[in-house]
C-alpha cells in the first residue's frame, strides 16, 4: 500500500525491479556486455548439434556464487540448460500422452525426462537424457491443478498460499499455512487426493510493492514508483513489460529522470500479473537487462527453461540474485486475488523488486510478481512468464 517517502520523494507503492530495457534517447548507446563462449562440453543432456550459448562473465560469476558451484560447472550448467530446451521439446512430442514432465538436476544440470511407460526408457536415454518412470502423466497432474484453480476462482482458499504441478515428485504440491483448510479446499475442488500433496508452509506471498531506489525506476501516475522489466516493440511503438500490479491501463508514466515517458497501454492483475508500457519518442527499447555491477546483459530470446534450471533476477532493492526454478505453472493467492501461471523459484527478493526481469543465460524468462521472505533469511519468489504478455498484446521482445 502507499507509503510516505522522504523529502523530494513521493508517496509510492514502490514496485521495483530492474530492466535497462528502456533508455532515454539522449543517453549514450549501450555497449554490448563482455562475453565469452559457453562450454561445448557438458553432461548427457547436451545436444552436440546445438552450439553452446555465449554467457557473460558476470552471469557465470553470479550463478557460481549463488548456487555454490564452480565457474566451470556454471558454464556447463547454463549450456546444458539451453540445450535441454530442444531435447525436451522433441521428447515431449515423441512420448505424447505418456510424457510426465522434465527437469534438470545436479551441478551441471543433467536433463531428466519422466514417462508413464517403461518402454520409453531407451528412447529417452538415446536423446541424451535420464529417464524416470512414474505413475501419473503431466496431463493428469495438470487436470488436477486446473480443478484447484477453478475452485479458487469460485471461492478463495483460506490459509492456502500456493499450488503447482511438481514434476519431480510427480504430484501437485499445495503449500498451506493451515493444512486443514487446504484439505477442505482440495475436497471442494474434486481433485484426486492421490495426486495432491499438502505441505505445511509459512509462505505469505505478497506483491513487491514498496519503496525502491532510483536507477531504472519509472513513475506511474506521478506517485507509484516501479521498474522496467524487458524492452519490447509493437509495430513502430517501443516500450517495456512489467508487473501488472504496478498501475492501471491509461496511466501516464515518467522515467527515472522524471521526464515524460509513456502510458500503460494494458495490464492484467489479478488472474495474471503483467502489463506493458508504451514509451514516447524520447525513449528507445534496448535488448539489455541490468546485471551484476550494473553491466548490460544481452537478451537473445525467450525460450522457457525446465524446472531445476538456474535463473537470475535483477531488482532495484536487492540487486542481482540467482537461484533455481522449482515449479512452473504455480497458482499464488495474494491479498489482492489469485494469480495463475506463475513460476516459483528459490531466488530471494524484497519489496521494491516487482516488475524486474528473470533471465536464464541470455533467455528472458519473466517479470517478478511477488513472493515471501527476503534476501537476509531467504524465501521464494514468483515470476510471470514473459511469453504470455508478448502473445496477449502482440509484442515483440527486444533482442540482441
Amino acid at each position: 500500500m502507499p507509503r510516505k517517502l522522504p523529502v523530494l520523494a513521493v508517496t509510492a507503492v514502490a514496485v521495483g525491479a530492474l530492466g535497462l530495457g528502456v533508455m532515454p534517447a539522449t543517453a549514450g548507446e549501450p555497449s554490448p556486455p563482455g562475453s565469452r563462449p559457453g562450454s561445448g562440453s557438458g553432461t548427457g543432456s547436451a545436444d552436440a548439434a546445438t552450439p553452446a550459448p555465449e554467457v557473460a562473465p558476470g552471469m557465470l560469476e553470479s550463478v557460481s556464487r549463488d548456487l555454490g558451484i564452480t565457474t566451470a560447472d556454471a558454464k556447463k550448467r547454463i549450456a546444458n540448460e539451453q540445450r535441454a530446451v530442444a531435447v525436451e521439446k522433441k521428447l515431449r512430442k515423441k512420448l505424447g500422452t505418456r510424457y510426465a514432465g522434465a527437469w534438470v538436476t545436479g551441478s551441471t544440470s543433467k536433463l531428466v525426462v519422466a514417462t508413464t511407460d517403461r518402454g520409453d526408457t531407451a528412447a529417452i536415454k538415446a536423446a541424451g537424457a535420464e529417464a524416470k518412470v512414474v505413475d501419473n502423466s503431466l496431463a493428469v497432474l495438470e487436470a488436477a491443478k486446473r480443478a484447484l484453480d477453478n475452485s479458487a476462482t469460485k471461492r478463495a482458499p483460506r490459509g492456502t498460499a500456493v499450488w503447482a504441478v511438481d514434476v519431480r515428485s510427480n504430484s501437485v504440491i499445495v503449500r498451506a499455512g493451515e493444512p486443514g483448510a487446504a484439505k477442505d479446499f482440495l475436497n471442494r475442488s474434486g481433485a484426486s487426493t492421490s495426486l495432491v500433496r499438502v505441505t505445511q508452509s509459512a509462505e505469505k506471498p505478497r506483491t513487491y510493492a514498496e519503496d525502491l531506489r532510483g536507477g531504472d525506476a519509472y513513475y506511474s501516475g506521478g506517485s507509484t514508483r516501479c521498474s522496467v522489466g524487458f524492452a519490447v516493440t509493437k509495430g513502430d511503438a517501443e516500450g517495456f513489460v512489467t508487473a501488472g500490479h504496478c498501475g492501471s491501463a491509461g496511466t501516464r508514466t515518467t522515467g527515472h529522470n522524471r521526464a515524460a515517458q509513456g502510458t500503460v497501454r494494458a495490464r492484467s492483475f489479478p488472474g495474471d500479473d503483467y502489463a506493458w508500457v508504451e514509451a514516447n519518442e524520447n525513449w528507445r527499447a534496448r535488448p539489455y537487462v541490468k546485471g551484476p555491477g550494473s553491466a548490460n546483459l544481452s537478451v537473445a530470446g525467450s525460450k522457457q527453461v525446465p524446472a531445476g534450471s538456474s535463473v537470475c533476477r535483477s531488482g532495484s532493492t536487492s540487486g542481482w540474485r540467482c537461484g533455481t526454478i522449482e515449479q512452473h505453472e504455480a497458482t499464488v493467492t495474494y491479498k489482492q486475488g489469485t494469480v495463475r501461471g506463475l513460476t516459483r523459484t528459490d531466488v530471494c527478493a524484497e519489496p521494491g523488486d516487482s516488475g524486474g526481469p528473470f533471465i536464464s543465460g541470455d533467455q528472458a524468462q519473466g517479470t517478478t510478481s511477488g513472493g515471501s521472505g527476503d534476501c537476509s533469511t531467504g524465501g521464494a519468489t514468483y515470476y510471470q512468464p514473459v511469453a504470455e504478455p508478448l502473445s496477449e498484446y502482440g509484442l515483440t521482445l527486444s533482442t540482441d
